[in-house]
């Protein structure tokens, strides 16, 4: 081969060396980005998790509020209350 051809195979071989240095670096950053990422969503769904727990039990609260606030609400806790103790009592005895 001639001169000019050794040089440009020189030039070559560098330039794919050098990329496949790069390439590697690149995918080792990636696989250690993705890591994190899976971190961050993991503590994502678990804030999430919480918060919907959260907002169930308030639901729940102001739903008896509203059920003892109104009269119709703490009349039917009352009868409900009733019912199931008559319904114990009359259990207990058979």
């Amino acid at each position: 081969m001639e001169t000019p051809a050794w040089i440009l195979v020189i030039i070559l071989s560098v330039t794919l060396a050098i990329f496949l240095i790069v390439a590697i670096i690149l995918t080792i950053k990636l696989i250690k980005l993705t890591k994190d990422i899976r971190k961050v969503v993991l503590t994502g769904q678990k804030i999430a998790d919480n918060v919907e727990d959260v907002t169930g039990d308030a639901a729940d609260m102001v739903r008896n509020a509203k059920k003892m606030t109104t009269v119709s609400g703490i009349v039917a806790s009352v009868t409900d209350a009733y019912s199931e103790f008559k319904k114990g009592k009359k259990d207990g005895k058979k």
